[in-house]
């Protein structure tokens, strides 16, 4: 009898859920969609989106064509893997295609994040980042400080274990947080690292606010954040000295032509934080396991920087016209962010509907990550076999 009850139930639940996913796929079942299969409701795919990563795209688009539907994130998505609709949608913003990022990012990110905002706000917040990036403030006061502190966080290294992938997350990390808040960071960096790996993690979550959620993690992470930025601020107003890192930039409103508000500074810091420490700490990461494999590589590379050392003192750092010459250098990097896929995707939301099928936005930081890759490797390359 018991064995008898347990079959009813689990036949039970089999036809619940068989109900809410043929529920979910009817929901969405409009005309003029592509094809693709929704799952769950409110959770979708991103379960196996999050495990799956690049391979959850693939296989999708072995099913359905580089054109499907999918829930991701709490959002219902159309994902593109066509190259030329692709330039499409990124060239084409003033003509209903704004960013639309889930709403778990928004949320942690901050309103005034640069990634979310568009039109007249987008162009105002890329300015103010752009007079923070420039060639000349790379040149003269962001450039020394990565010398800086590349020397440091790669010394030592040597007789041990390394976990390249821990060691690129903090040199992403702690280097940006260096040329944000100069030598104040230091004091805040341990507690801030803790937080913001939080906070990452809670962007690429479902929007669920419960208790022990990556969620609710990451939400309270970005307060904790905001709190330590807030404290910064408050107490770089009352000392009324002059800072030479971006946090003194973005305060200087007298000098600025961007007048930012506390909250906006905060969020662009965030931005500046977030943006970077991905894309620099992986492509850091994978360009050395490819040059592990690629011998021949590794030989041109370390052939290149010894010839910069050898025009050096050991104290002499690394300078604008040494960047300029890595030529090779950029070519790894360029080359291992295409085999990588640093970047998974771009997300765009539509304003109204639209036909499709048949960027004006360029990563403003490129060259800044690009320095912080390049010094990463000379020092690792000349250092270390």
């Amino acid at each position: 009898m018991a064995v008898f009850i347990l079959v009813l139930v689990v036949l039970f639940v089999l036809c619940i859920c068989s109900a809410l996913l043929r529920w979910n796929e009817v929901r969405y079942r409009k005309k003029g969609l592509p094809p693709g299969t929704m799952g769950w409701p409110v959770f979708g795919e991103t379960t196996e989106f999050l495990k799956q990563g690049p391979n959850f795209m693939k296989n999708q688009r072995a099913r359905y064509g580089s054109f499907f539907k999918s829930h991701i994130l709490g959002c219902p998505t159309i994902v593109s893997m066509d190259p030329e609709l692709n330039r499409y949608i990124l060239l084409n913003e003033a003509k209903g295609l704004v960013p639309g990022y889930p709403q778990s990012m928004l949320d942690i990110l901050g309103k005034c994040n640069i990634a979310a905002v568009h039109g007249s706000t987008h162009k105002y917040m890329r300015g103010a980042l752009l007079a923070l990036i420039s060639p000349t403030i790379i040149r003269d006061q962001l450039l020394p400080k990565i010398d800086d502190f590349m020397r440091s966080h790669l010394n030592n290294w040597d007789n041990h274990i390394i976990n390249i992938q821990e060691k690129t997350k903090e040199m992403a990390l702690l280097s940006s947080l260096k040329q944000i808040a100069g030598i104040e960071s230091c004091s805040i960096s341990q507690p801030f690292m803790a937080e913001f790996f939080k906070l990452v993690l809670g962007t690429l979550s479902l929007p669920i606010d419960l208790p022990g959620t990556n969620y609710r993690r990451g939400f309270q992470a970005r307060k904790n954040i905001v709190s330590m930025l807030t404290q910064l601020i408050d107490e770089r107003r009352a000392s009324k000295e002059t800072h030479e890192d971006m946090l003194g930039c973005l305060m200087r409103s007298d000098e600025n032509r961007y007048k930012l508000t506390d909250e906006e500074i905060i969020d662009q810091i965030i931005t500046i934080l977030y943006s970077g420490y991905e894309t620099v700490s992986t492509t850091s990461m994978m360009a050395v396991k490819y040059l592990h494999d690629h011998p021949r590589a590794l030989h041109e590379l370390r052939k290149e920087h010894l010839a910069i050392r050898e025009r050096k003192r050991p104290e002499d750092p690394i300078d604008c016209n040494d960047l300029k010459s890595m030529r090779f250098t950029r070519a790894v990097i360029f080359e291992t962010s295409r085999l990588a896929t640093i970047v998974n995707g771009v997300l765009r939301k539509t304003t109204q509907d639209m036909e499709l099928n048949g960027g004006t936005r360029q990563c403003p930081g490129k060259e800044l990550g690009i320095a912080e890759i390049s010094t990463f490797l000379h020092y690792f390359i000349t250092r270390y076999r």
